[in-house]
């Protein structure tokens, strides 16, 4: 896994010297993705030049150095990520008449696109990739996201130049770079966590969409986009060409494709392991690791002191029935609360999912002792894991049954009651109640689900069930935005709400939230995550199942959990899901509290100018009073304040 960066400066007079050392400073801000060489490369007639940061994963030797030029000389690239299988693609070049200098996956990337054109090998690849080209005959930059969008890339302008860069630090980092904040990427940030695609934080940068490529032209120094991959089309072909076979051939074929998508990101010249919570997904990808590994795989979970959150004990059940080589961490409340302070650097765009904080904590641990992790991130996305997904289909009968003024009162009604009264009659009323209402803040997300039950549509609906705020008008002093969820989607031509959200899940929550967690959090300590339930092929197949193959008898992934139940006994792994989260609730309540409130003064707050005041410190003295958990409003609050802090940034 790396690091680039890079520039296009044209019409200046700029020489190889300048253009070289501007990008140094850019890249050399992603030292943590690559610390283990650093190149440049710059042509000062087409005014441009790349950087990258090397962590060295296959092919170790000088030879897998970047930026690299093809054979031919006419492009050069700077990559960051893994293409799984470069040597099925190596050796059908090598057929064609290619020659090799070393034993890379960077060298067969570029040699498939000098030999059978972007277009066509882009449709080749498999794996997790992003990467800045250039075209010399054509002087022509092209950047590249994969698929699902595992790898970042940002994009902007400075002054007139085109910059880039595999984290927005990068970008920051040139001197003409304009730090002005996106008004509407704050707001949507409230609503998200997280900024999502296209913005970003910053109203002179953007982040390049999953699936997509952009051309630049250094001619003309216009742009465009285009998608080379479709999540819409993918699924729509599986909803219309469904499996064939029964429910026992399924289990087979997919028992069969997971080891292959799993088998293949096993392959590096550096030691690897497997994150393992012990749930569904992570003990399915650490079983197929296992059975195909000779020895014992190396696994390695987290615990914490509270039994709420703790997942290491049900880690370690897994990991000794199969036998791995188990490491685990139990971290104290206090080392968890240290991570706070540094998440504005560790992010360095506002991000607010508290699951950070473990997550960087398990990434620290495992790069001890591996250079590069499995993770079973996707897992929800693909069979139907997701809590939302159990409860759509009752939400859209009853959205569908009662009139609009009923749902109104019923909605009322719940919401009347404290989520501290609800969390204590589920747990009076006992086994005779759900799983579902045994967790964690069941009452909040009672009345989450109760504000849902107005909603006009079944998109409406999932806008209200991820949106951690009610609407923008809500929270922010900005207009309403314009909401990204569904971004390019025709919504209309998914008729069942769970397919929808399956959807819009995949498109926006995946890539904004989930991978960038693991990405930043991982790269942050030098380590390379891969996601084996991400394969694009495993998303097809998932697509041409029936749903109730994957949501069935109000328990998700259910066709995963077969497959999983050959290796691991289901004891090991049926329960409720938890996440990976931390107390942060409590935390403000406690020991965070001052640093909380430093952040959301009211004279902070009049000064920043993005929020109302009087609405957040209602939610504030709320939460402090015990009758709401509202962490989950005021996390992203926190987190821009931090940010703009550790960044420097002036607060007006």
């Amino acid at each position: 896994m790396c690091g680039f960066a890079g520039l296009i400066d044209p019409g200046q007079a700029t020489s190889a010297a300048e253009l070289e050392a501007r990008v140094s400073n850019m890249a050399r801000t992603l030292v943590h993705r690559g610390p283990d060489s650093e190149g440049i490369w710059s042509d000062a007639e087409a005014g441009i030049a790349l950087g990258h940061q090397r962590l060295a994963i296959i092919d170790l030797s000088p030879e897998g150095h970047q930026p690299m030029a093809s054979r031919s000389g006419r492009y050069v690239i700077a990559y960051n990520g893994e293409v799984y299988n470069f040597l099925v693609l190596r050796q059908e070049l090598e057929a064609a008449g290619s020659n090799f200098r070393g034993n890379s996956d960077t060298e067969v990337v570029i040699e498939a696109v000098d030999q059978w054109g972007l277009e066509r090998a882009l449709d080749r690849f498999i794996g997790m990739f992003a990467f800045a080209l250039w075209d010399r005959d054509q002087r022509q930059l092209t950047l590249v996201r994969d698929r699902l969008g595992i790898k970042p890339v940002y994009w902007g302008t400075a002054k007139g130049r085109f910059i880039f860069g595999s984290e927005l630090r990068a970008l920051v980092a040139h001197p003409d770079f304009d730090r002005e904040l996106d008004p509407s990427a704050v707001t949507l940030f409230a609503l998200n966590g997280n900024v999502p695609a296209p913005r970003s934080i910053y109203r002179d940068a953007q982040k390049l969409e999953a699936g997509t490529r952009l051309d630049y032209s250094a001619d003309t120094c216009k742009h465009t986009i285009t998608r080379y991959w479709s999540l819409q089309h993918t699924a729509e072909q599986g909803l219309a060409h469904p499996f064939r076979g029964d429910r026992k051939e399924g289990i087979t074929q997919l028992n069969t494709l997971l080891g292959e998508v799993i088998g293949c990101r096993m392959v590096a010249d550096v030691p690897l392991g497997v994150f393992l919570s012990g749930g569904i997904d992570s003990s399915t990808v650490a079983a197929f690791m296992q059975k195909k590994s000779a020895t014992p795989i190396k696994t390695f979970s987290i615990g914490f002191p509270d039994a709420d959150y703790d997942e290491a004990k049900n880690a370690a059940a897994v990991a000794r029935h199969l036998g791995t080589d188990h490491h685990e961490l139990y971290v104290s409340e206090s080392e968890a609360r240290d991570v706070v302070p540094c998440l504005g650097t560790l992010y360095d765009e506002p991000f607010a999912d508290s699951s950070q904080i473990p997550t960087f904590l398990v990434a620290e641990m495992t790069r001890r002792h591996v250079t590069v992790a499995l993770s079973g991130d996707g897992g929800d996305e693909v069979f139907g894991g997701y809590n939302r997904y159990l409860w759509s289909s009752a939400l859209s009968r009853q959205r569908r049954m009662l009139p609009a003024a009923l749902r109104g009162a019923l909605s009322g009604a719940i919401t009347a009651i404290p989520p501290r009264s609800w969390d204590r009659l589920f747990k009076w009323l006992g086994p005779v109640l759900p799983a579902a209402l045994h967790q964690r803040n069941s009452g909040d997300k009672l009345h989450k689900l109760a504000t849902v039950m107005a909603a006009p549509s079944s998109l409406a609906m999932y806008r209200q069930l991820v949106h951690l705020w009610p609407s923008a008008h809500t929270i922010t002093r900005q207009p309403e935005p314009t909401n990204l969820l569904g971004n390019g989607l025709d919504a209309s031509i998914f008729t069942d709400s769970i397919d929808l959200m399956m959807v819009l899940d995949t498109l926006g929550y995946l890539p904004n939230d989930i991978l960038t967690k693991i990405d930043r959090a991982s790269m942050a300590v030098s380590l390379e995550a891969r996601v084996p339930l991400l394969d694009h092929r495993l998303l097809s197949f998932a697509w041409s199942l029936p749903q109730a193959w994957k949501i069935d008898g109000g328990v998700g992934k259910g066709i995963l959990r077969q497959v999983l139940a050959q290796y691991v006994p289901p004891a090991l792994t049926d329960r409720p899901k938890m996440g990976f989260a931390t107390p942060i609730g409590d935390w403000l309540r406690g020991p965070l509290r001052n640093w909380a409130e430093e952040l959301l003064g009211e004279h902070r707050l009049n000064s920043d100018g993005h929020f109302k005041t009087s609405v957040v410190r209602q939610a504030w003295r709320e939460h402090l009073s015990g009758r709401r958990n509202y962490a989950h409003r005021l996390w992203p609050i926190l987190m821009l304040g931090q940010w703009q802090t550790q960044q420097n940034r002036p607060r007006t």
